[in-house]
């Protein structure tokens, strides 16, 4: 393995819509209806990416990751949503289901941290799927913690729950 994490490209977009389609299916089929994981296609989670990439792109971060030349993941950080001040927040971390296991998660996440770093942001934070009880394990070892926030949100039809997590300081603490 020859993994590469570079900031994505226009050209990589479709390849991302695709990914993030995967991830999500193999991520959520064992906890969120297929009702609310059937909503979005490859091609409308593809459409979603452009729009982002295009109005975001001043302000959030798409980091993508190869093993070789085969796109296997990719990050995405910005502001926080609600906009607190000096809070970053880590948007999203999904990975090919095929290479799961591999540090490349791990990697993606070590590289959001020091992109975050980098901006200043005083404390970070995600949000994750109560029932994703495995990117909870992951990101509970790279030093997140539950904030208490939670929110309830439609995936498709299907009411998911989420909760908050943080960091409230990433320098010189190992993720």
């Amino acid at each position: 393995m020859t993994l590469s994490l570079r900031p994505a490209q226009a050209a990589d977009i479709d390849a991302i819509g695709a990914l993030h389609y995967d991830s999500r299916i193999a991520a959520y089929r064992d906890f969120v209806p297929i009702a609310g994981l059937s909503a979005l296609s490859p091609e409308s989670l593809t459409a979603w990416w452009r729009e982002r990439f295009a109005y975001e792109s001043d302000t959030h971060r798409l980091t993508v990751a190869f093993d070789d030349d085969q796109l296997v993941g990719f990050s995405y950080v910005g502001p926080e949503e609600y906009h607190e001040a000096e809070v970053g927040q880590l948007y999203a971390i999904h990975l090919d289901p095929t290479a799961q296991g591999r540090g490349i998660g791990r990697a993606l996440m070590v590289d959001a941290l020091e992109a975050m770093s980098r901006k200043g942001w005083e404390r970070v934070v995600l949000w994750v799927l109560e029932g994703n009880t495995h990117a909870r394990r992951f990101y509970e070892r790279g030093g997140w913690r539950p904030d208490g926030r939670e929110r309830e949100e439609l995936m498709g039809a299907a009411p998911t729950r989420q909760l908050r997590y943080e960091r409230r300081s990433w320098l010189g603490e190992s993720a």
